[in-house]
């Protein structure tokens, strides 16, 4: 069974998708644009041009932006903005995306033709904290998607019984599977550690719900982190794995998956990645594993078939275990750099050093275990 553990489906980015308005989700997406690193263009002569003007770095303040006519290009499927007359934009989105959305009949078009049985969905605020949309989504494939329930992390200090509602509602009334957990975006406002202190009344609450939580960790709270050297990135992000290694032990009962894997772009060396020692420590916890997810965050450095992560993949197995492993695409973002079937491909039919076993661990047998899926068997359980 071929389960992808990282994908989203989203309406338009200018309508609400759970925000007060789909003014407020555009602030989102200008703030989200502004920081990714995919690089933006001068829409008239696709000259390069800088997009983190359009950004600050505070996350708990998607209000404080320039305003810059951020908005979206129904016919291109992708947003726009304009600054001195001229209007730029990025690929932030993959192109050819219908009005800016993704929605679950397309993601079950593109499983079909990747082989793919079932996937589970995330979410993000620019990309919708609407729980009904998600479970309206699951209810169209109940056979082939599950979701996570979305979390309003800057809002947990001071809200906490709201958000606490919020998050019964989307797993009890909505029929979500897992918890989404971002903590770049908690209060710069509250100094304590996210596992902790404030936080602790919303996290017995959650990890009552007998669900898993997904973990997006940064390096540090991101306005202090803005200006940062790539060293302290490094540290800062050891220092995160420090607090969910806290959470895990508050809460054992709980099984926990970090999204992406490793923070890539930070240990690029050349023509590979190196990674220290100490960040294997967090997976010592048997609650804790790892997405599989190279192509989205690094397939703008190296192209398919990413013979430059193999290295770090034969680690991963090494010091996680397969079992602990499972393959995520980040669909539909991934098709930036390369096609959903070439996301399963190059782990399928070029890491030679990757057994049966392993494989059948990593392309769903980790993500079914840590979801309660049953397996079954399937004709996607091959290559596709």
């Amino acid at each position: 069974m071929i389960i992808d553990s990282h994908m989203y489906c989203f309406e338009p980015l200018d309508e609400p998708g759970g925000h007060a308005s789909g003014q407020e989700r555009l602030r989102w997406a200008q703030r989200g644009h502004g920081q990714h690193h995919q690089p933006a263009w001068r829409v008239r002569d696709r000259a390069p041009a800088p997009s983190h003007v359009i950004s600050p770095p505070d996350p708990s303040r998607p209000e404080a932006l320039p305003d810059v006519n951020f908005r979206v290009d129904h016919d291109c499927g992708r947003v726009v903005w304009t600054i001195d007359g001229e209007d730029y934009t990025k690929q932030f989105l993959p192109p050819g995306l219908n009005h800016t959305r993704f929605t679950a009949h397309g993601a079950i078009a593109e499983m079909d033709y990747a082989g793919v049985d079932l996937a589970l969905l995330h979410t993000d605020p620019m990309l919708g904290r609407d729980s009904a949309f998600l479970g309206r989504c699951v209810q169209q494939y109940p056979d082939r998607l599950r979701s996570m329930a979305p979390v309003d992390e800057w809002r947990i200090p001071d809200e906490t019984e709201a958000v606490i509602e919020e998050l019964a509602t989307a797993i009890n009334v909505h029929g979500l599977h897992a918890i989404k957990f971002i903590p770049p975006l908690v209060s710069p406002a509250h100094t304590e550690p996210w596992d902790d202190g404030p936080y602790r009344p919303f996290w017995q609450f959650a990890t009552s719900l007998d669900v898993p939580v997904f973990f997006t960790l940064g390096t540090g709270p991101r306005e202090l982190m803005i200006e940062a050297s790539e060293a302290e990135h490094r540290e800062g992000y050891l220092a995160e794995q420090k607090t969910l290694m806290r959470w895990m032990e508050r809460y054992p009962d709980t099984a926990c998956s970090l999204t992406h894997g490793f923070p890539w772009r930070l240990y690029v060396e050349g023509e590979r990645l190196t990674v220290p020692d100490a960040i294997w420590e967090p997976f010592q916890n048997p609650n804790c594993n790892m997405e599989v997810s190279f192509p989205v965050r690094i397939g703008d450095l190296f192209d398919y078939p990413y013979r430059q992560v193999w290295f770090v993949l034969e680690q991963m197995i090494e010091h996680i275990g397969a079992d602990h492993l499972l393959w995520g695409t980040d669909m539909p973002f991934q098709n930036r750099f390369c096609t959903y079937r070439q996301s399963r491909q190059w782990i399928e039919q070029y890491c030679e050093f990757l057994t049966p076993q392993d494989l059948t661990w990593l392309m769903g047998a980790t993500a079914g275990r840590i979801l309660g899926i049953k397996s079954r068997s399937s004709n996607a359980d091959r290559s596709p």
